[in-house]
């Protein structure tokens, strides 16, 4: 069972461009397995979605069909305009690498390179990203990095001798840079402060506003909810 609470266009007013729009869309791990049934979305460019549920209910199974890294059992699914499930694997990762900024739940870093190398590899794998940061990647990543609160002496240092939260917040400007169309976060203030996860909503919902960047959200953080208009919650499905 899910409840939700998704805007619609008014009667009469010009629809809007969609950045999510998905119908029926089902997922299976294996052929043994039951599978997982997710309400339809219609999110227009441009706005946020809350998305939120318990351990189980299929939260980051959902995100990673939205993100191309898993295809539906069953169902339609439209990203900005697209159909993902109908692009090949290359395809897919090449539309995610210059149209989605995703903040995974356990951060996928890269070892090997600097804070800063990992905040730029989205403008190394998509010239789009790259040709979209403001005025330049190094110079929008310094920025991300400074409003995250991650100090410049630790620009230059691996990511392996960071905090768990600073890590996060190494992930979360990576996701940021370049403009995606649309940003997924998984759990992305779940290792932050108060202050920090403040901070960083700030900057994501401010630089979303800006550029017309759709999000979507999850968190266990019922506090963070007020700062969405639009909220979907996932039940456990037996």
């Amino acid at each position: 069972m899910t409840t939700q609470t998704l805007s619609k266009a008014a009667p009469g007013k010009t629809t809007k461009a969609m950045a999510i729009s998905s119908e029926a869309l089902s997922y299976a791990w294996s052929e043994q397995t039951t599978p997982i049934k997710f309400p339809d979305i219609q999110l227009a460019v441009g706005e946020h979605l809350f998305l939120q549920g318990a351990s189980g209910s299929g939260k980051s199974t959902l995100l990673a069909l939205l993100s191309g890294l898993a295809v539906p059992l069953h169902g339609t699914l439209g990203i900005m305009g697209q159909d993902l499930p109908g692009m090949s694997s290359g395809q897919r990762d090449r539309f995610r690498a210059d149209h989605l900024g995703v903040i995974f739940q356990q951060f996928n870093l890269v070892p090997y390179l600097s804070v800063l190398g990992n905040v730029l590899l989205p403008c190394h794998l998509s010239a789009r990203r790259r040709n979209q940061t403001l005025p330049t990647p190094e110079a929008e990543a310094e920025t991300l990095l400074t409003a995250l609160n991650i100090a410049p002496e630790l620009w230059h240092r691996k990511v392996t001798g960071m905090s768990v939260g600073q890590q996060q917040r190494v992930a979360a400007a990576r996701a940021l840079i370049g403009s995606p169309a649309l940003i997924l976060a998984d759990e992305p203030t779940s290792a932050l402060d108060a202050d920090n996860r403040d901070r960083f909503i700030d900057l994501l919902l401010g630089q979303a506003e800006t550029r017309q960047t759709s999000v979507v959200f999850v968190s266990h953080d019922q506090a963070l909810a007020p700062h969405f208009r639009q909220h979907l919650m996932l039940e456990t499905q037996s």
